[in-house]
């Protein structure tokens, strides 16, 4: 092994495809710094040792990370945006992208998206329509939202962030992806596809499109809160959409996104996040087993997403994150290789961004980055400062974006990729949090597991324990934050706020313009919709796949009318008392 790392290049596989990677780089100095450095261990033990805990990235229990090395022509930046209406975040999404080879793009959606309604005139709506995310009700809406960029491009890659109406907004997803290659077809031929040729197009663009869709209603129950159907009839929709991705071979896109930067936003601990998380994820796992899914036809579709904020045990949350996957799904589950790697997207904290100083929250966010690059991300969101007040300006998304680009494309060290082996303090932390994260699976266990542990309300209450700390330590200055609760602007006013002289937000014709633009398709659709939707409350009361037949419900109704047809099966959400 080490013989191979001391190569000018290193030969990998990844899907029987052979990539060579350069093994060094080459400093202005004329210093070659190796991409990956291992361990002159002489003595057996410790080489076994290194090789059951750590091993090199891309080997088991992928410690260092599951890749053997970083994409060249990919960086790991994932900008998180939405605002307005879907041309406004369309254009903003170019911006994000400009001069970018790969094309990785993370939608925000507004309130009356995230709660599956359309946008309407009653105040408790109206108010919110394209307020801190985008407004998305129709399969058109998502085709103006991504219009520009090729859906089915092998550097794509689409992240939907949304958790009840999941399945209704990657249906609308694929949709979009499909009729943008139907109207390529067209274009090239000069004619409409046979019966044939759409089925082709259809089976190859929902095998091709890259991306993740977020869906995870555990954390929304345990963290976030928006959600909308009750938990069983969310979790069989989740289940439908993984089983609809292995009958139709859907390889390289994420079927759902276990997050924990809701948990860890909601007030809980890195250790908490990382627990609840992982025990989520692995709740999953079971409830597609128990559906008689395979595991190794649905693993490789899972995905993970973490906060990255500035305590210490952040240093190491990829690395416990991957071993303690790598090991459960060989271990328990006889799982392959692929499905054995835990890949997951960052975000830098928002809860760490602070109105007093603004200014400051880069620096915090540059360091956050910089772990989450160290710890071998998978992609990576970098927050903007203002975020604190309002949703980014295009000046202040720029610094987000110059932060990680500046850590990847200038920063020295960070040319090696695994410069946080070797380090004991990060051996010990790993160790650390990773007993930390076993005890808590024991306790949950205790508990029923994870649902049954939310009947109780177990994890909110532990995170509103762990909030409450934060808070209290915060307050009375026992945490320290640099131009919060010290090192105070003598300068500034008694609070020390800094409101920015323009706050982004929805314009009242973009709002107007959304509801038209909603009556219009509905309109159009009047003598379908109604038997569609019929269609797809039988399919739900007889139990078939509710996600099969919403790919074709969304062509002609909207979110708010779905949602509506499936409350009437499934059940609104009610939180246990």
């Amino acid at each position: 092994m080490k013989a191979s790392y001391r190569r000018d290049q290193l030969v990998t596989k990844v899907r029987d495809k052979e990539i060579r990677s350069d093994l060094y780089t080459t400093t202005l100095s004329g210093t070659r710094i190796p991409k990956v450095c291992l361990p002159d261990y002489a003595d057996w033990g410790e080489i076994v040792r290194w090789s059951m805990l750590e091993n090199a990235p891309g080997c088991f229990p992928y410690t260092a990370g599951v890749f053997p090395f970083k994409r060249a022509e990919e960086d790991p930046k994932r900008q998180f945006a939405g605002e307005g209406s879907p041309e406004r975040t369309n254009r903003r999404f170019h911006y994000l992208c400009q001069d970018d080879d790969a094309k990785r793009l993370s939608t925000a959606f507004d309130s009356v998206t995230l709660y599956g309604e359309d946008p309407d005139y009653p105040p408790d709506i109206y108010g919110k329509v394209g307020e801190s995310g985008v407004s998305i009700c129709t399969v058109n809406d998502m085709k103006k939202l991504f219009a520009g960029f090729d859906l089915c491009a092998p550097n794509t890659s689409v992240s939907i962030t949304i958790n009840g109406p999941a399945p209704m907004m990657l249906a609308f997803f694929f949709n979009a992806a499909i009729d943008q290659q139907v109207d390529l077809f067209r274009e090239k031929n000069g004619r409409e596809p046979s019966g044939e040729e759409y089925g082709d197009i259809r089976a190859c663009t929902i095998q091709t499109v890259r991306g993740t869709v977020q869906a995870d209603i555990l954390k929304e129950d345990q963290g976030q809160n928006t959600c909308i159907f009750s938990t069983e009839f969310a979790l069989k929709m989740m289940g439908d959409m993984q089983q609809y991705f292995i009958e139709h071979k859907v390889r390289n896109y994420y079927s759902v996104s276990i997050s924990g930067y809701h948990i860890a936003e909601a007030g809980a601990n890195p250790v908490s996040q990382l627990a609840f998380t992982l025990s989520n994820g692995f709740t999953f796992v079971e409830y597609y087993l128990s559906r008689g899914m395979d595991i190794d036809d649905f693993a490789p579709n899972l995905s993970y997403f973490f906060s990255n904020g500035l305590d210490p045990e952040y240093t190491v949350i990829g690395r416990v994150a991957r071993r303690i996957w790598a090991v459960v799904m060989r271990e328990k589950y006889s799982a392959n290789d692929r499905s054995q790697k835990l890949k997951y997207h960052i975000q830098t904290s928002g809860r760490s961004l602070h109105a007093q100083e603004m200014d400051f929250n880069d620096i915090r966010t540059t360091l956050q980055a910089l772990m989450a690059i160290y710890d071998n991300c998978n992609s990576l969101h970098t927050n903007a400062y203002d975020e604190a007040v309002t949703t980014p300006t295009e000046e202040s998304v720029r610094r987000a974006m110059a932060i990680q680009m500046i850590i990847t494309k200038e920063f020295g060290l960070a040319k090696n990729e695994n410069s946080l082996q070797g380090s004991f303090i990060i051996e010990e932390l790993t160790d650390l949090v990773e007993e930390a994260v076993l005890c808590e699976f024991e306790r949950i266990d205790q508990r029923g597991g994870v649902l049954g542990a939310m009947e109780t309300q177990y994890q909110r209450s532990k995170i509103q324990d762990e909030s409450m700390l934060y808070e209290h330590r915060k307050h009375n200055g026992e945490l320290p934050i640099v131009g919060v609760n010290t090192f105070r602007n003598p300068r500034a006013d008694e609070e020390g706020y800094q409101v920015p002289g323009d706050l982004a937000r929805a314009t009242k014709e973009e709002k107007e313009q959304q509801i038209r633009n909603l009556r219009a398709f509905q309109e159009l659709n009047s003598d379908k919709a109604p038997a569609e939707l019929m269609r797809l409350r039988e399919t739900a009361i007889d139990g078939g796949n509710i996600f099969a037949e919403l790919m074709e419900t969304v062509k002609v109704a909207s979110l708010g009318q779905i949602s509506h047809a499936l409350f009437e099966v499934g059940g609104r959400y009610r939180r246990n008392m």
